[in-house]
């Protein structure tokens, strides 16, 4: 029997699980393994990292049934099953497809399914079930980080939410500044909760404070949507004070509110969950790089 892909590791996932147990993902990992009757030699293949091949692919299925609420996550590293993933077992018993997770998709998780088609960095990706050996290998890899920091990119909206709303203030903050705004001749603060007109950060972006954007911060559910009387409270408090504004949420913005940043004559920017995931990532705010691979080719001006 060969090694199962991710992907056919749901289902046994679900089965381990479906008993309604809290486990660890190690536990559940090894339950997984003896249930799919994993031999020595397949327990012991390695990534190029050094990570267990077969707990990676455990590890995704289930990170993947946890974002459609298949599973749930109690606290981190641990999962039990939900309503919806006995379901999903009832309904699929011989094999869970990536096609039937995105028909799954909860309201406020739309971000992910758009996400499947460009990729976190907006690169084309192409559908998961597409034959591996039409596209270069170069392709692959790319189509493989883009999948992980869509992973990533759905537990830094969960640890943004799970914060309290100042821990997120800063970290948008934080976030601008890691993009060169306020750089070292300039300064971002975060102002204090009351009395601030709703600003919860201002960026000087010199020394004198000559050219400044202020920041506001909404930590909402990433199933909320944020109209148009949200930007024009915002526009009217910074209204004379400031050059520009940023707008950011872990929400989405409804098609008016997108439309009236467009004709107000402030400057007003719209950042969205799934564009504040994918900034954070882009400049390594809140993430750290687990694993760096070279891509090599042959020198030419070796052998002239």
């Amino acid at each position: 029997m060969s090694m199962p892909t991710w992907d056919q590791f749901m289902v046994p996932v679900l089965r381990v699980l479906s008993d309604g147990v809290e486990r660890s993902l190690r536990t559940t990992r090894a339950e997984v393994a003896s249930l799919v009757g994993l031999d020595e030699d397949q327990m012991a293949e390695m990534l190029p990292s050094g990570q267990s091949v077969a707990d990676n692919r455990i590890g995704w299925a289930a990170s993947y049934l946890h974002r459609v609420g298949a599973l749930d996550r109690p606290r981190r590293g641990h999962y039990f099953i939900t309503a919806m993933g006995s379901r999903l077992l009832s309904d699929h018993p011989s094999g869970i497809s990536e096609a039937v997770l995105r028909t799954m998709a909860k309201p406020g998780d739309e971000w992910w399914v758009a996400k499947r088609a460009t990729g976190a960095g907006g690169s084309v990706v192409s559908s998961p079930s597409a034959d591996q050996g039409a596209i270069d290998p170069t392709e692959q890899v790319e189509q493989g980080i883009a999948r992980i920091h869509e992973d990533v990119a759905a537990q830094l909206l969960e640890r943004l939410l799970d914060n309290d709303p100042t821990f997120f203030e800063q970290a948008v903050v934080t976030l601008l500044v890691a993009m060169g705004y306020g750089g070292a001749d300039g300064r971002a603060t975060v102002t204090k909760q009351s009395g601030d007109e709703g600003i919860d950060g201002i960026i000087d972006q010199d020394a004198l404070g000559l050219n400044r954007v202020y920041v506001q911060a909404k930590r909402y559910a990433v199933d909320r949507t944020i109209g148009r009387p949200d930007l024009q409270a915002f526009v009217g408090a910074l209204s004379g004070k400031a050059d520009g504004g940023v707008f950011i949420t872990t929400a989405r913005f409804s098609r008016e509110a997108v439309a009236y940043a467009d004709g107000v004559p402030t400057r007003l920017i719209l950042i969205d969950g799934v564009r504040l995931t994918s900034l954070m990532i882009r400049y390594g705010v809140g993430v750290q790089v687990k694993d760096t691979y070279r891509v090599v080719e042959i020198d030419e001006d070796f052998f002239e």
